[in-house]
């Protein structure tokens, strides 16, 4: 089907009453949503709340166990995404379909039968390097996407869709693995989108600040329900996150001294290489104390993630020493760093800090297989173990309707709290925080960074990495700004402000 004569302000696509049970939750209750051409109607929720699902659903991922669709004014029923697809429907998913060893182009023309038997690959590039055009996309279509930013995957999903003729694209989360930058881009793009009006945008995510900026209307949701519906212009943040959440939420928390204690983790002149093989830490230098929080204040991709990486035994460093409490753990395996009290929180909770097809106990035993009280002799003790993550499920408020079920199964922000619990429980001394929060709502946001402080207080020290530049100032009893993999100084928290840590972090000494 292709959609003809419309007109901005035309509802195109509408859901009446969609509602969508799973084992022990009810995902969508009753809900009614639709959206008009040439607008951005964003969907607000917290993790957990239903957005996911409902956008599935209007995909053909899901079906519904009541409601209808409607597609232009047309009642719809769809079997599958091809279904979805046929009525001009596309969706960027929060975690990226794309093969990393393949080019951009092939990965936008994969399993699109417009590709034939025989490709085309010239006329092919030709009409993709239209959309770029067209919407102010700026891509290598020869690079294979191992060698992409996050924002450049994303491009290379928006661009899957588009050249598939989608009119009505749905994006599920597009900002959250973004640097500041890239998000930038990315909304200029969506704004041009939406001034075609065949380009209509509904925009799932949590982040206020963005809704505020580029949607006209939004629909909020909680536990399934559909809790308010407003234009954006008659929103503020405050107003949003009580919806979401039902309370109010604290968006700044205040700096907690405890007095900083002796070094915990001691780093001397650390160089390492990233995965191209070029070097992307030099020689940085830096203590982290019991009782501290370190932050690192960086854009994506200037060495943060491959510092986390050496800290936590999962790369090789190239030059430099690590020491914990004057030892020298460099050649450390990850499994002796957890044994010597290191904890490490991973920016990619699916595939480093989770395996989906594990239930949550065997998730959380995962960091106490080595453990003598849960595992003896190689027999594991499932009682305790399955006793620890009832605590757990329950200390850290993770929505699960049992510890059997899979990781997968999920969502973002309840799959961070699942990963935190399991290496907080174990009382670390040093624990290595990369982007925690990254992708959560406001009220999950909250609940992290109230555990991370828990910890301080409990003598801890922390090694928080983090984009969110609010993040870092509110909570960091010292700041690194780090560019092209070099420390730009070490700030007191005090003294970082956001003008002199973001000069810093665009290379300013």
């Amino acid at each position: 089907m292709i959609l003809k004569d419309i007109k901005r302000g035309d509802t195109v696509l509408e859901a009446r009453g969609i509602t969508k049970r799973f084992p022990g939750v009810v995902a969508n209750d009753h809900i009614d949503f639709g959206i008009k051409a040439g607008e951005i109607h964003a969907i607000l929720g917290e993790n957990g709340a239903g957005k996911t699902t409902l956008m599935k659903i209007l995909f053909g991922l899901v079906q519904p166990d009541e409601g209808e669709i409607y597609v232009h004014g047309e009642k719809v029923n769809f079997r599958s995404p091809l279904d979805a697809i046929h009525f001009g429907i596309g969706m960027v998913h929060q975690n990226r379909k794309l093969i990393p060893a393949h080019t951009v182009i092939e990965n936008i023309i994969l399993g699109h039968p417009k590709s034939g038997n025989i490709l085309n690959l010239k006329r092919t590039g030709e009409e993709i390097t239209e959309l770029c055009d067209k919407y102010g996309f700026n891509i290598d279509l020869k690079a294979k996407v191992w060698q992409l930013s996050e924002g450049e995957k994303q491009v290379v999903e928006i661009l899957k869709a588009l050249y598939r003729g989608a009119k009505i694209l749905i994006l599920d989360e597009p900002t959250s693995a973004l640097a500041p930058p890239e998000t930038k881009k990315l909304l200029a793009s969506i704004k041009i989108m939406t001034g075609d009006e065949l380009a209509i945008i509904p925009f799932i995510t949590h982040k206020l600040p963005i809704v505020l900026t580029v949607s006209e209307r939004v629909t909020v949701l909680r536990r399934g329900k559909v809790t308010a519906r407003l234009k954006t212009a008659d929103a503020t943040e405050s107003n949003l996150a009580k919806e979401m959440v039902g309370r109010e939420v604290i968006f700044r928390l205040e700096r907690v001294e405890v007095g900083k204690g002796k070094p915990i983790l001691q780093v001397e002149n650390l160089s390492a290489l990233n995965d191209k093989r070029v070097l992307a830490l030099k020689g940085v230098s830096f203590s982290v104390h019991e009782g501290e929080i370190f932050g690192i204040a960086g854009v994506s991709g200037n060495g943060q993630q491959v510092l986390a990486e050496v800290l936590a035994g999962l790369r090789k460093a190239v030059g430099g020493k690590v020491l914990t409490d004057g030892i020298n753990i460099t050649h450390y395996t990850s499994l002796e760093r957890w044994q010597k009290g290191i904890g490490y929180i991973p920016s990619e909770r699916i595939d480093v800090g989770s395996i989906g097809d594990f239930s949550l106990v065997d998730n959380v035993f995962m960091n106490y297989y080595f453990d003598d009280e849960f595992s003896k002799w190689g027999i594991i003790d499932s009682k305790k173990i399955r006793k620890l993550t009832k605590e757990i499920i329950s200390e850290y408020a993770v929505a699960a309707p049992s510890s059997d079920i899979t990781a997968k199964s999920l969502s973002g922000g309840n799959l961070q709290k699942l990963i935190l619990a399991r290496v907080l429980s174990r009382k670390p001394r040093l624990i290595i925080a990369n982007l925690p929060t990254q992708g959560l709502d406001v009220g999950a946001t909250e609940f992290v960074q109230n555990k991370l402080m828990e910890a301080k207080k409990e003598r801890a020290g922390i090694l928080l990495i983090s984009e969110d530049l609010d993040e870092i100032l509110s909570l960091s009893d010292r700041v690194a700004p780090i560019y092209e993999g070099e420390f730009m100084g070490i700030l007191p928290g005090e003294q970082a402000t956001r003008e002199n840590v973001g000069a810093m972090m665009a290379g300013l000494k």
